[in-house]
């Protein structure tokens, strides 16, 4: 007998698209395979693969060993695969909306979004309901205990953040929550939940580097006050790696979010860990991209 697999290849076709602000577009992904579609988390990330430089579709064997077979295949011929966030799953009619940011054409996937049609197909890679036990892929794991919630992102971790603060909402008594967004322009603000203890920032970059408004958020980031300094962090080869660290509890009542561009990630991990001696188990930091590089 053979037996599930935490996750499993999508086929997907484009249905619909429809721009939310001048650098994000919902896309409506649907099919029969969605059905055996699943989610865990706000932050649930997916990988989705895109037609290649040639145009061709992405055709990606469904087996265990995808990931090993794509790794040897001619980066040049091979589909893109870029990393991204449900935003709705909607099993029972077979539909998923993902957001895009939009930067141009600078890359495969910005390209495809821009210029896909309804009936355009991709491949995806999610959480397969088949499989019963926990598959990971998310870090919005909150103690039930949460009495204040930091929230820090860009652009990129939008769509995350917007389903963390409708998560968020739901709860019997929401907390105390500080969301922090750095987007492109003030008109990339978007509707989110919203409850009497949130307050969202929104911070238009403009032209200044990206994570600079992540950065200066810290200044008015409310966190718990301690006596001393914390624990030293050690450094982290962002042009390597993505840093990824995900809490694991913490006490207090407190937890934090931080996801965006991996430098500004880093300074915000000294701020929080070294400098204001925050429990690193209360605190996940993820650098979702880095500037100028490719990292999957």
């Amino acid at each position: 007998m053979s037996v599930a697999r935490a996750y499993g290849l999508f086929e997907v076709e484009l249905a619909r698209k429809v721009l939310l602000s001048p650098h994000m577009a919902r896309l409506t992904f649907a099919g029969p395979a969605v059905r055996g579609m699943r989610t865990l988390a706000a932050d649930q990330r997916i990988k989705v693969f895109f037609p290649n430089a040639a145009g061709e579709r992405p055709a990606i064997e469904d087996r265990a060993d995808w990931y090993a077979i794509y790794k040897t295949q001619d980066v040049a011929t091979r589909p893109p695969m870029r990393t991204y966030t449900i935003r709705h799953l909607r099993a029972e009619a077979g539909e998923v909306d993902i957001d895009f940011v939009l930067h141009g054409e600078t890359g495969p996937a910005s390209r495809w979004a821009l210029n896909a049609e309804p009936g355009d197909r991709v491949q995806i890679t999610a959480p397969n309901a088949a499989f019963e036990g926990e598959v990971g892929g998310y870090e919005w794991k909150p103690p039930a205990e949460l009495s204040r919630v930091l929230l820090i992102a860009d652009e990129t971790a939008l769509p995350a953040l917007a389903g963390i603060l409708e998560d968020l909402a739901a709860r019997e008594a929401p907390p105390a929550t500080q969301a922090f967004v750095e987007i492109p322009h003030a008109d990339d603000a978007l509707p989110v939940a919203t409850w009497p203890g949130l307050e969202v920032e929104w911070m238009p970059r403009g032209r200044d580097a990206h994570g600079a408004r992540m950065i200066e958020a810290l200044v008015r980031a409310r966190t718990p006050v301690l006596a001393t300094a914390g624990e030293a962090v050690g450094e982290i080869d962002i042009e390597a790696v993505l840093p990824w660290e995900r809490a694991t509890g913490g006490a207090d009542g407190f937890y934090a979010w931080v996801a965006g561009e991996s430098a500004a990630v880093m300074v915000i991990r000294r701020e929080l860990v070294q400098q204001r001696g925050l429990d690193r188990r209360a605190i996940n930091l993820m650098g979702y991209w880095r500037e100028g590089r490719v990292l999957d």
